[in-house]
Formats: C-alpha cells, structure tokens, sequence
C-alpha cells in the first residue's frame, strides 16, 4: 500500500504561555501544501516477526527506529494485531524545517494501516492516536486547513481559503529542533488574537500575522530572515517562516517567477499531490 504524506505551513504563530509540563501552548493555523513523502508498506513473507523501515532520500542516513513512523506501528501494536510488516519511506520534505513531515508521515502510517487491515478507526479515534506520536500529528490524520491551539493538538475549522494564491517554500538547508526554537522565546497576549488576524484581507497580514519564533531565530540563522525579506522583494504579498523554521514560504498572487538566487532554494521536489 502506497501514501502520499503532505506538509504542511503555519500561518502566524502565537505562543500564549508555558505549561507546569514544561510544553507550550500556542495559537496557529496549519495549511497544507502539496509537498509529499511517499510511503509504502507490504506484509513481510519471509516468515520474520519485525517490522523494518528502509529511509530514502532526504533522511537517508538516519535511524530507522527513530522515525515517527516506526513509533506510529509501535503504537497500533499495542491495540492490535497483524503480520510483521516491510515499509521504505521516501523523503522529500525536510526535516527541522518547519513543515510537519516527521508527523506527517506518522499519520499517513496510521491511517494506511487503518485501511489496509479494516481495523474500523474514525477519524476522531485516529487523531487520538496520532496525538501520542507529536502534538501536530493529528491535523495530518484529515490535513484539512486548522486553527491550532493548545500544543497544536486541539483543531477547529476555520474558513481560510488560499487556492487563488501561489505558495513559495524555501529552504536553505538548516535544520532547526523546536527546542532550539523555544529557547528565549517569551509569551506574548497582547494585540489582536490570531482568528481576529486572519480575518484580514492577506494582503494586510505582513507586520500583523506573525511568528512569533521568527526574532530568536533569525537572530540566530540570519539567512532564514534573509530569505524571508526576498520573499516579499520578489513581490509575495506575505511572507513569513513556517512553524519553528527553518523553511520560509511566500504568498503570491500568481506564479512569480524568482530570482536565481531565491530559485535555488526553492522546495519543489517530491511528489506534488
């Protein structure tokens, strides 16, 4: 059985405060772009009881058993049983970016083997699940555009259509842990609430909508922000870094056609969906 996990871009984010847990809770809103892993899976035949997972691509030479989606199998272990099973990851979304792939493809995991094996999940039981594997892991469970607070985890509709626009991912080869990321970061409340934000016309949300990442971490990768600026002096009508970096992505109203200096950078690989 083959998948196609999508990423994903934040669009503002707002860090409301830390938790006695040590986490934060935040305010966003998750958009998918059609950036894609593809994931596949088949029943073992050699009579094995493991599950493997071969890494292609970008995390080529990373730990299998680190991966999400071994932890997503781990997981559906503990509830149900099926055949030891083979699964080979292609990577085109990077990790440290931004873009929600690790999670992703944990939830394209969950759900293939909800389907492939008739286990009979709802969404609302899957993104249950998910929620144990990372806290952005249940928006991939339906992908469908979200206002995300708490950790992420607890997603609401919210009437943000972008398919008029053309959306720019770059990313200039920096990974970024969110550790890192919350590092030096202060809460903030103040001003208008993100839904309220959003509500703008997009042509209005640069200096408003905003990451609130974005100041330690263009303090300390300079080129992140640098890419950002030359989002908008490429024309974007918004520009900003997605999630905890370090990819940055543009808004555009129609396709723009980048400078070769942006164009190098920019995350057209995978499989578009």
């Amino acid at each position: 059985m083959v998948v196609f996990p999508r990423a994903k871009i934040n669009i503002g984010l707002r860090i409301m405060e830390k938790r006695p847990d040590g986490y934060h809770n935040i305010e966003t809103f998750f958009y998918p772009v059609d950036i894609a892993d593809a994931l596949e899976f088949v029943v073992r035949k050699d009579n094995r009881r493991n599950d493997t997972l071969r890494i292609t691509g970008l995390m080529k030479d990373s730990d299998p058993d680190d991966n999400l989606v071994m932890k997503a199998v781990r997981i559906m272990r503990q509830s149900f049983d099926f055949p030891a099973i083979r699964i080979h990851l292609h990577k085109s979304i990077p990790i440290g970016a931004g873009l929600g792939g690790g999670s992703s493809d944990a939830a394209g995991m969950l759900k293939a083997l909800n389907k492939y094996f008739s286990f009979g999940l709802n969404s609302e039981e899957l993104r249950s699940i998910a929620g144990v594997v990372g806290s952005d892991a249940p928006f991939f469970i339906d992908g469908t555009p979200s206002f995300a607070e708490g950790v992420g985890n607890i997603l609401s509709e919210f009437p943000l259509d972008l398919s008029g626009y053309s959306i720019v991912i770059l990313y200039p080869d920096t990974n970024i842990s969110t550790a890192e990321a919350y590092a030096g970061c202060v809460p903030c409340t103040t001003g208008l609430s993100l839904r309220q934000l959003l509500n703008l016309p997009v042509n209005q949300w640069r200096g408003r909508v905003v990451n609130d990442f974005e100041l330690n971490i263009f303090r300390s990768y300079p080129q992140v922000g640098r890419l950002k600026m030359a989002l908008y002096e490429a024309g974007a009508v918004y520009a900003s870094m997605s999630g905890s970096g370090s990819a940055v992505y543009g808004i555009f109203e129609g396709e723009p056609e980048l400078p070769q200096e942006l164009a190098r950078y920019r995350l057209n690989t995978g499989f578009r969906i």
